[in-house]
C-alpha cells in the first residue's frame, strides 16, 4: 500500500464510477482498477461492491474512506510542514530559567514568542544556574536564562545579557530596622551583622561572589544563617524571621507577608541575567527566538 492506492481509492469512493475516477486522476480505467485490487489484496479486505451496473463501498470501505482522506490530507500538508520547521515557525523550545526570571523576564518573552509563533510549542523548566549549564551543554534544553557567567565560563556556550539588576535588602518586618523606619532605603552598615539567609555558592557563583565582596566594603563575611535554592524559600525564610537576605529588585514583584524590601544606599551589588545556548546546536525554533532576543537589544 502506498499513497498512490490511496489516492486512487479516494477517487472511486468519491466518483462511484471507475471511468469517471480514471478520468479525474489523468489515466485509464485498466491500470486504477488494478490498483484498486491490489490494494484489497494487500489489506485483506473488500473496499467496494462491485457489479456491471454499480460500484458501491462495502462498510469497511465506507469507514476506511474518512481515515484515507485525513491520511491524505496529512500527506498534502507536509511540504508546507518541512518549510515552515526549516524556518522555525513550528517545533519545539526547551527553555530552562532560574526563579528570579519568572518575576520579570520570563513571561513577557514567552507572551511575545508564542504571539509570534504560535504553533511552537514552549517547553519550561525551572532550574538553578549550575543545573543548567550541564542541560545545555548535554542538549536536554536548547537555552537557559541564568544568573550571570563566571569568568570559568563554558567556551562552547554562547551567552547574552538580558538584563541587569540591582540587589536590594530583605528583611523581616520584625526586624529592629524595619520596625523602627518607614523608609524605603536603608545604610547596609545597619544590616551588614544580621544573619542572612542565601543559596550555597555553586548555584550562582558569580551572585554569591557579588554579595561577599560587597560584605568585605564593610569589613565584614557573609553570616549565612540558613542556605536555600529557591527565591521563593528564601524570601519564606526571610518572612519567619530566620534573617536578611539581598535580591534583585525584581523581587518586589512577589510581595510576601512579613517581608519588606529596602533599597541599599549608595551603590549596591548588580547581577546579569543572562541567556545560554550552544551555538552549533541552533535548532529554527531556538534561532526564532534569539532573533526575538536581538529585536529587543536594536
Amino acid at each position: 500500500m502506498d499513497l498512490r492506492q490511496i489516492r486512487h481509492f479516494i477517487a472511486v469512493a468519491e466518483e462511484l464510477h471507475f471511468g469517471r475516477a480514471a478520468e479525474r486522476l489523468s489515466m485509464t480505467q485498466p491500470p486504477l482498477s488494478m490498483s484498486i485490487r491490489n490494494l484489497e489484496e494487500s489489506l485483506g479486505v473488500t473496499l467496494f461492491n462491485r457489479t456491471r451496473k454499480s460500484v458501491a463501498l462495502t462498510q469497511a470501505g465506507a469507514i476506511w474512506l474518512v481515515h484515507a482522506r485525513r491520511l491524505f490530507a496529512d500527506a498534502e500538508a507536509l511540504p508546507s510542514i518541512a518549510r515552515r520547521a526549516a524556518t522555525g515557525e513550528i517545533g519545539t523550545l526547551r527553555l530552562a530559567f532560574v526563579s528570579i526570571a519568572s518575576f520579570t523576564l520570563l513571561p513577557d518573552l514567552v507572551c511575545r514568542y508564542r504571539e509570534a509563533f504560535p504553533d511552537i510549542r514552549v517547553e519550561l523548566r525551572e532550574a538553578t544556574s549550575d543545573v543548567q549549564f550541564d542541560a545545555v551543554a548535554q542538549g536536554e534544553v536548547d537555552a537557559g536564562i541564568i544568573v550571570q557567567p563566571t569568568g570559568d565560563f563554558r567556551p562552547s556556550l554562547a551567552h547574552r545579557t538580558l538584563s541587569v539588576e540591582r540587589l536590594i535588602a530583605a528583611v523581616p518586618d520584625r526586624c529592629a530596622l524595619a520596625g523602627a523606619t518607614r523608609a524605603d532605603s536603608v545604610d547596609f552598615a545597619a544590616l551588614a551583622d544580621a544573619p542572612l539567609v542565601f543559596f550555597p555558592r555553586h548555584f550562582a557563583p558569580a551572585y554569591y561572589d557579588r554579595v561577599s565582596e560587597f560584605y568585605t566594603r564593610f569589613g565584614r563575611s557573609l553570616r549565612i544563617r540558613q542556605e536555600a535554592v529557591q527565591m521563593q524559600t528564601i524570601l519564606g525564610l526571610v518572612a519567619a524571621g530566620l534573617g536578611i537576605s539581598l535580591v534583585p529588585q525584581s523581587m518586589t514583584e512577589m510581595q510576601r507577608k512579613s517581608v519588606r524590601y529596602l533599597a541599599i544606599e549608595g551603590t549596591p551589588p548588580q547581577i546579569e541575567v543572562s541567556m545560554i545556548w550552544r551555538e552549533d546546536a541552533v535548532q529554527p525554533a531556538l534561532g526564532a527566538f534569539l532573533d526575538l532576543l536581538k529585536d529587543d537589544a536594536e
